[in-house]
């Protein structure tokens, strides 16, 4: 009787641990193919350009860039994510730590910060600049301006209460290393203006002060390395929007490509005089553009660098150095034709018609996306009627506004140069057929921001108009030319007009109406993402990959 309770009691123990085992290995295939389905949101992208406009010096110059940036990735991690090595060291999918090292922690950036590994709770929104249990109020009342700083921590103190810590001496070790590597570099540079601007922001890291340092890199014109560095964006506090993060970029200007674009500047007002809505919306002088200058990108670390990867930017971001130097755009030429090769390009096999396909073009993506900051420069900014500042007429609405302006004003922009033949080497067609495939690239990061809001706003009004018309048998969409261009008019006289007049309600109206995803259009996304086309990319990067061994 013993002897068979004794088999018996073995089987069942053998039956709860293979039960366990198939629920362990169940939850384990799980999590596997859940980061695989997301890991399809990312293709690799080698960073690589023609170093051959080199000389030696400069190329000595990057190893010490490129180390740099890197310790500058080790800053980002401790800002953001303080139990890195503890996570990493619970990780045994590879899968898994390469979506956790694309993200910069175990939260998911293109999915509202969702984390994708079990057990690590949700994403601080101070991230790693605050106590984790300091209160609102406990901040409110602690007497320190400098708490307000870009570039301090906020710390307990030994008896329990907060103080400020800055940047320089939290992160002091690693930041005199970056330093040293930064004035090795300048010491390479033939150019008097980048060496100048490199010791600049050496001693800039050192003390957390950034002005001179943002003025000496607008002052530099025709270098042709380019590094930017520092704690520069501050949308990784999430709790005031006040600490920044440490990025980097070494970067390598298309000289010439700049230089061409020098011309566009002069054209402003003439494209202001004629912009398509009375006179009385057109006789503010146009903003002052910002340089427009093109790259590639070799090397990225950071903020910069985790999850989604820009293409342009707009730098400084000081507006006291914006307001004595202005600002510059950055075009980074080869993400953008990485973005249209890996996704642009299979987006539109999905959803253009064949016959369209052809006019998908990277030359037109690159115009299309640096028209967009020219479009910035013309418009208003105050309204026509007495009610003060667009910005203030249009409360919450405006930013929605001024970013429907901007994308639509770059495509008249791009439509006059064709119409005053200043655009060669392609044709208005597919300037519009890219930039309606640009709108189903860009909305798939969602509404939740300004941009998305914008682009529905476009989509639909295009809609309406006969812009474009979509085969319910096949799904795919077809762009009528002159259509477009009459909405492409009409929607920018609109968009002027609710500026010009500050009309709170028609814009309103105008978000309201067209500012959200339809059930058609999230089909045709559902559709994007069945077939696997990725959101964004990952940045394969290092000397090798340019050829530095």
């Amino acid at each position: 009787m013993q002897k068979r309770m004794l088999i018996i009691s073995l089987i069942l123990i053998f039956c709860v641990f293979t039960q366990c085992s198939k629920k362990d290995k169940k939850k384990e295939l799980k999590l596997q193919s859940k980061i695989e389905k997301l890991l399809t949101n990312y293709a690799d992208v080698k960073l690589e350009t023609d170093l051959s406009i080199l000389n030696e010096n400069q190329k000595k110059m990057l190893p010490l860039l490129f180390e740099a940036a890197q310790i500058i990735d080790e800053l980002y991690w401790i800002q953001t994510c303080s139990r890195k090595d503890k996570i990493k060291k619970s990780i045994t999918d590879e899968n898994v730590m390469k979506y956790f090292e694309i993200n910069y922690g175990p939260w998911d950036k293109l999915n509202g910060m969702e984390p994708f590994i079990d057990g690590v709770g949700k994403r601080p929104d101070g991230a790693n600049f605050y106590p984790r249990d300091m209160s609102y109020q406990e901040f409110d009342e602690f007497n320190d301006l400098e708490k307000y700083s870009s570039y301090t921590l906020i710390r307990r103190n030994e008896i329990g209460g907060l103080q400020t810590i800055p940047y320089n001496k939290a992160y002091h070790e690693k930041l005199v290393k970056i330093a040293e590597l930064i004035n090795k570099a300048a010491e390479l540079s033939d150019n008097p203006k980048l060496k100048q601007y490199l010791i600049s922001r050496a001693r800039a890291l050192l003390a957390d002060k950034y002005f001179e340092s943002d003025i000496a890199w607008m002052k530099m014109k025709d270098n042709t390395i380019d590094f930017l560095v520092g704690p520069i964006e501050d949308l990784e506090d999430r709790l005031y929007y006040t600490k920044t993060s440490y990025q980097s970029m070494v970067l390598i200007k298309d000289k010439q490509f700049s230089k061409d674009l020098e011309k566009y500047s002069l054209l402003l007002p003439y494209l202001q005089q004629n912009l398509p809505v009375e006179d009385k919306y057109k006789k503010e002088i146009p903003g002052k553009l910002s340089d427009i200058m093109v790259y590639d990108v070799i090397y990225c670390s950071g903020y910069w660098n985790a999850a989604s990867k820009k293409i342009a930017i707009t730098l400084p971001l000081d507006g006291q150095v914006q307001f004595k130097v202005g600002s510059r755009k950055l075009q980074f030429k080869n993400v953008m034709n990485a973005k249209f090769e890996k996704i642009l390009k299979p987006i539109s096999q999905l959803l253009i018609a064949k016959d369209q396909l052809k006019h998908i073009k990277s030359k037109a993506f690159f115009e299309n996306t640096m028209f967009y900051e020219v479009a910035s420069a013309l418009g208003l900014k105050n309204t026509v009627n007495g009610k003060g500042s667009v910005r203030e007429a249009l409360k919450e609405q405006h930013n929605v506004i001024a970013e429907s302006k901007n994308d639509i004003l770059g495509l008249y922009f791009v439509t006059k140069l064709y119409e005053m033949g200043e655009m060669g080497g392609g044709e208005l067609m597919d300037n519009y057929v890219t930039y309606m495939v640009d709108i189903f690239r860009s909305v798939r990061f969602g509404i939740s921001n300004d941009q998305g809001v914008a682009n529905m706003i476009r989509f639909y009004y295009f809609e309406e108009m006969g812009a474009f018309s979509r085969d319910k048998k096949d799904g795919k969409y077809r762009i009528h030319f002159e259509k477009m261009k009459e909405a492409m008019l009409k929607l920018s006289g609109e968009i002027l007009v609710i500026q010009g007049d500050g009309n709170y309600e028609a814009a309103k109206k105008l978000v309201d109406e067209k500012g959200y995803i339809r059930d058609e259009l999230l089909n045709d996304l559902y559709r994007i993402q069945r077939e696997k086309i990725p959101k964004d990319v990952v940045f394969v990067q290092g000397l090798k990959e340019i050829g530095i061994e």
